[in-house]
C-alpha cells in the first residue's frame, strides 16, 4: 500500500465511490485503460499496469493517432489496480470532481525494459485496446520552470505504424466502452443496461465449419491464395438479437469464455452474420499454451477472422472466396487496425516461398485456399494445410511416477482412438513448466483405473499409472515410427475443445511402412539430419534433442547472443568424437548463419557469423554445434564493448562453496565502484560475474580496466585469488579471468549447453539462488527449458567513467 499513499491521502472514501482496494495483479498480460475524465479541464486519464499499480498520466486533449500531435501528459499519483474500470461521477468538493467514463480498455505491451524507460523518461509501449491500438511513446519533457521541475510533464507520441492517421478518435468514440453512456448519462445517472445491444434479428445458428486438409507443398502449387495458420481455437460467431455468440469448432458455445471479444463483436456494423476466425492469446502473447492460460484468466484474446458464411440474412457460401472476403472486408471499415479483431492476411503469389518464410521465422504453417471455391463444411482440398512441424491431439491414458521430488510425473502415455480400439503412440516428458504438471497431476488423480485402457498395452513400460482416457493433449512432434510411435514429441497444452471420441491418427502422418531409420524431421525451417545420433550418450541425448533444445530456449538465449559475433564448439560426432572451435565462417554454411566481416590485428578482413533468430541457432546445432561463445560487443558497434565478464575459475581442489563467496567478493567489490553485475553459472567450474556497460569506452580501455581490477582485487586477497595465467599461481586460489574482455575473445552465452558429460547448461541465476546452489553444473537441458530470465535482475548499463577509474587506480578503497 505504501506507493498508493498519496492516492489515499488526497481522497475521502465516505463521500467519493472511487475504491480504495488495491486490487489483485494481472497474471498474464499488463492491462491498461484510458478514463474520459470532466474535472475542472476535461482531459483523459491513461492507466498503465505496473509493479502493482497503476500508472497514471493526464493527457490534455485526448489521444491523438497523428503522430505529429504530440500530446501534454501529466505524471499523477499511482491509483490502485481497482480503479482501471472505474466509471461514475465523482461529487464536487472531492479531489478530481466531475464525470469519469471508461473510455478505452485493454492490455499494454512493454516494448525493451520498461523499468528503464521509465527511469529514462523514454517509454515505448504497444496498446490492445479497444480503441487506442499500435505503437506509442512516452516521452518526459525537461522542467523549464519552476512549476514544471515540480510535477511530471511528458509527451503521449503515436508510432508511425498501421494504426496511425486513423480518423480522430476524441471525436469518432463518445461513449464508454463498459456502458456504451455518453458523458451526460453517466453524469444523470442512467442505467447501464439500458444501453446493451440492439439488433433485433435472431442471429444465424451454428453450422460445421470447413476444414482444411493435410498436403505438402506439390499439392499446394498453383494456388495464389495463402493465409497464415494460426495457433488457436477455431470459432464461429454469430452475430444477432441477445449479442454474439461464439462457437467452438464442434458446437460448443464459449461465448462466456471468450467474453473480452463480445464488446466490439457488438460494434461490428451487420444486423446479423456468420463468421468464421480463430481466437489466439492477445496482448503480444503467442503460442497455444498462453491461450489456454488466456482462457482461464479471461484474456487476453485476438480474434482473426477469414471468412463469413451469412450476412444481413443471406447465405453466401456459395460466392467464391474472394467475394466473401471482399464482403468481411467491408465489415471491417470502422474497425481499429491491431485491435481485438483482426483480419487474416491474405498472402498473393505462390505457396513456397510464403511456406518458407513462416517456418524460418518459427511459425505454424500456411493455410493454402483456392481463390474460386464456394464454403464447404467438413473438411476439403480447397483448403489445404501446410504443417511447419508435426502437431496432433493425442489422449492421456495414463502416466509414469517420477523418482523426483519436484515433478508430479515424468511423463504421459499418449494413444488414439482407433476402430480396433486404444492404440499406444508413446511417451511425452517435456515441454512442461511446474503449473501445468501440478495442474495435470490434480486431474489425472480423479481418473484412475486399476487396468491399462489400452487394447495391447506395451510391456517395456514400467511404473504406470492408468487413468480414463478423457483428457486431450496437443502435442508437437518430429514424426510417427512404422510402429505408429511419436518421436521428440513436446506437450503444448490441453485441449479442452475437443472430445475423446475425435481423437485419431491422422492418416497423413500415421505409421509408415517404409525404411525404419530416421532421415531426420524439420525445425524452426531447418532439416535437422541424423536427428537419433547420440550426443550425450550418457545421457541418451541426441542431436534431435539438441536442436529441439536451442529451438526452445531461443527467446531467452537470443537476448544475450543476437547479433553478436561467434564462435562454436562443435562435435560432429558426439561427446566421443572429434571436436573443434570455429569463428570462421565455412563453405557450406546454412543462410541461418550469416557473415559478418571483421578487420582483424593485421589489417585484414575475416568473414565471421553471428545470428538472429531460432532458425540460425537450429541451423548452429544441424551442424553439430553444443556450444555457443560470443563477442562483448554487437556487430552495430564492433569497437564500442557492452559487458564486462570476470570469469571465476578454480584452482582444481577447490569446492564450489570458496567460488560462490569469490562471486559475491567480486560482485560487493565492483558495487562499490558503482558496477553492478549479474551472475551465471558456466556449466563447467565457475561462475561468470557480468557487468552491462554502455557502449562508451573501447576495448583497449576495457582491457585495461578489468586487467588492473583483477590485478589490484587479487593484490588484496593473495590467498583466495590471482590474476595470472601461471597454472602454478593457481595453486588452491581461483584465476579471476579477465581476459574475456579485449577485442575477438568470447565467453560462454547464457543458456549454451557445455560439451561435459551430464549435458550441463550456462545458466543466470539470481544472487538469492547463488547462496544455495551445490555447483555450476547444477542445470542440465531439462531444467533450462524451464527457466528463462525470471527473477535474475540485469542491471541497466553504465558507464567505464574517468570517477570509476580514479577509484580503481587509488585501490579499491
Amino acid at each position: 500500500m505504501a506507493k498508493l499513499g498519496k492516492y489515499l491521502e488526497m481522497r475521502d472514501f465516505g463521500r467519493t465511490p472511487e475504491p480504495s482496494d488495491p486490487g489483485a495483479p494481472t497474471q498474464l498480460a499488463l492491462r491498461y485503460s484510458m478514463q474520459k475524465h470532466a474535472a475542472r479541464r476535461l482531459h483523459w486519464d491513461l492507466r498503465l499496469e505496473w509493479d502493482g499499480v497503476l500508472l497514471s498520466w493526464a493527457v490534455t486533449r485526448g489521444p491523438s493517432f497523428d503522430p505529429k500531435g504530440k500530446r501534454l501528459a501529466v505524471r499523477t499519483e499511482d491509483h490502485p489496480l481497482s480503479y482501471l474500470q472505474f466509471e461514475g461521477v465523482i461529487p464536487q468538493g472531492n479531489y478530481g470532481a466531475g464525470t469519469v467514463m471508461l473510455w478505452d480498455i485493454g492490455h499494454w505491451e512493454p516494448q525493451g525494459d520498461a523499468a528503464r524507460g521509465l527511469k529514462k523518461g523514454h517509454l515505448r509501449f504497444r496498446l490492445h485496446g479497444r480503441r487506442n491500438t499500435g505503437e506509442w511513446s512516452l516521452v518526459r519533457m525537461k522542467g523549464k520552470t519552476p512549476a514544471d521541475r515540480v510535477r511530471e510533464n511528458w509527451l503521449l507520441i503515436k508510432s508511425e505504424d498501421e494504426a496511425a492517421h486513423q480518423p480522430d478518435p476524441v471525436r469518432r468514440y463518445q461513449c464508454s466502452v463498459a456502458s456504451n453512456r455518453s458523458m451526460k448519462e453517466i453524469a444523470d445517472g442512467r442505467d447501464p443496461r439500458a444501453f446493451g445491444p440492439k439488433r433485433t434479428q435472431t442471429g444465424p445458428r451454428f453450422r460445421q465449419p470447413q476444414l482444411a486438409a493435410l498436403a505438402d507443398l506439390t499439392e499446394a502449387e498453383g494456388r495464389e491464395w495463402q493465409e497464415l495458420k494460426h495457433d488457436g481455437y477455431r470459432a464461429l460467431i454469430s452475430l444477432g438479437k441477445g449479442g454474439a455468440r461464439i462457437f467452438t469448432r464442434s458446437g460448443k458455445d464459449w461465448t462466456d469464455r471468450f467474453a473480452p471479444l463480445l464488446p466490439p463483436l457488438e460494434e461490428l456494423p451487420a444486423e446479423t452474420a456468420l463468421l468464421d476466425g480463430e481466437i489466439v492469446a492477445g496482448a503480444g502473447l503467442d503460442g497455444f499454451a498462453s491461450l489456454q492460460k488466456a482462457i482461464d484468466l479471461q484474456g487476453p484474446y485476438t480474434l482473426y477472422l477469414f471468412d463469413i458464411l451469412s450476412l444481413d440474412g443471406s447465405d453466401i457460401t456459395r460466392r467464391p472466396l474472394h467475394e466473401r472476403r471482399k464482403a468481411l472486408e467491408e465489415l471491417f471499415n470502422e474497425v481499429p487496425p491491431r485491435g481485438l479483431l483482426r483480419l487474416t492476411p491474405v498472402i498473393d503469389g505462390p505457396p513456397a516461398p510464403v511456406y518458407d518464410a513462416i517456418c524460418d521465422a518459427g511459425g505454424e504453417g500456411l493455410i493454402s485456399k483456392r481463390a474460386d471455391a464456394p464454403y464447404r463444411s467438413g473438411r476439403s482440398r480447397a483448403w489445404l494445410k501446410l504443417k511447419c512441424e508435426q502437431r496432433a491431439e493425442f489422449l492421456i491414458c495414463g502416466y509414469q511416477r517420477s523418482d523426483k521430488r519436484a515433478r508430479a510425473f515424468a511423463s504421459l502415455l499418449l494413444a488414439t482412438q482407433e476402430h480396433d480400439g486404444l492404440v499406444y503412440r508413446g511417451k511425452v516428458g517435456t515441454g512442461f513448466d511446474a503449473n501445468t504438471q501440478s495442474e495435470l497431476a490434480r486431474r489425472l488423480q480423479e481418473l484412475h483405473r486399476a487396468t491399462p485402457p489400452l487394447n495391447d498395452p506395451p510391456t517395456e513400460l514400467r511404473g504406470v499409472v492408468w487413468v480414463r482416457p478423457e483428457l486431450v493433449a496437443e502435442i508437437r512432434y518430429a514424426e510417427v515410427t512404422p510402429q505408429g510411435r511419436l518421436r521428440h514429441a513436446s506437450f503444448i497444452a490441453l485441449r479442452r475443445d475437443k472430445s475423446a471420441r475425435e481423437v485419431r491418427m491422422d492418416k497423413k502422418t500415421g505409421p509408415r511402412a517404409s525404411d525404419t531409420k530416421s532421415d531426420g524431421f524439420k525445425l524452426a525451417g531447418v532439416h535437422i539430419s541424423s536427428a537419433d545420433r547420440l550426443v550425450y550418450p550418457e545421457a541418451a541425448i541426441t542431436k534431435g534433442r539438441v536442436a529441439e533444445y536451442y529451438a526452445g530456449v531461443a527467446e531467452n538465449m537470443l537476448q544475450v547472443v543476437a547479433d553478436r559475433p561467434l564462435s562454436l564448439l562443435r562435435l560432429p560426432t558426439g561427446l566421443g568424437g572429434e571436436r573443434f572451435f570455429q569463428k570462421h565462417i565455412g563453405k557450406g554454411f546454412p543462410d541461418q548463419i550469416r557473415p559478418l566481416a571483421i578487420a582483424e590485428a593485421d589489417g585484414q578482413e575475416a568473414e565471421y557469423f553471428y545470428v538472429s533468430s531460432a532458425a540460425g541457432l537450429v541451423a548452429a546445432a544441424q551442424m553439430g554445434a553444443i556450444e555457443f561463445h560470443v563477442w562483448g560487443a554487437r556487430r552495430d558497434m564492433l569497437e564500442k564493448p557492452d559487458r564486462m565478464v570476470f570469469d571465476l575459475d578454480p584452482d582444481e581442489g577447490l569446492d564450489f562453496a570458496t567460488v560462490r563467496s569469490a562471486a559475491f567478493d567480486l560482485r560487493d567489490a565492483l558495487s562499490d565502484l558503482g558496477l553492478p553485475s549479474w551472475a551465471m553459472l558456466t556449466g563447467g567450474k565457475g561462475v561468470h560475474v557480468v557487468v552491462p556497460l554502455r557502449r562508451s569506452v573501447g576495448w583497449e580501455t576495457l582491457k585495461l580496466f578489468a586487467h588492473t581490477f583483477a590485478v589490484l582485487h587479487a593484490e588484496r586477497y593473495p590467498d583466495r585469488f590471482t590474476a595470472s595465467l601461471s597454472k602454478a599461481r593457481r595453486k588452491g586460489r581461483i584465476f579471476i579471468d579477465y581476459l574475456r574482455n579485449e577485442r575477438g575473445a568470447t565467453a560462454v552465452a547464457p543458456f549454451s549447453l557445455r560439451a561435459r558429460s551430464g549435458a550441463p547448461v550456462a545458466i543466470p541465476v539470481t544472487w538469492k539462488e547463488l547462496e544455495d546452489i551445490p555447483g555450476a553444473t547444477a542445470f542440465s537441458l531439462g531444467d533450462a527449458l524451464h527457466r528463462g530470465w525470471d527473477g535474475v535482475e540485469i542491471p541497466s548499463p553504465v558507464a567505464l567513467s574517468k570517477k570509476i577509474v580514479e577509484s580503481l587506480a587509488s585501490g579499491l578503497h
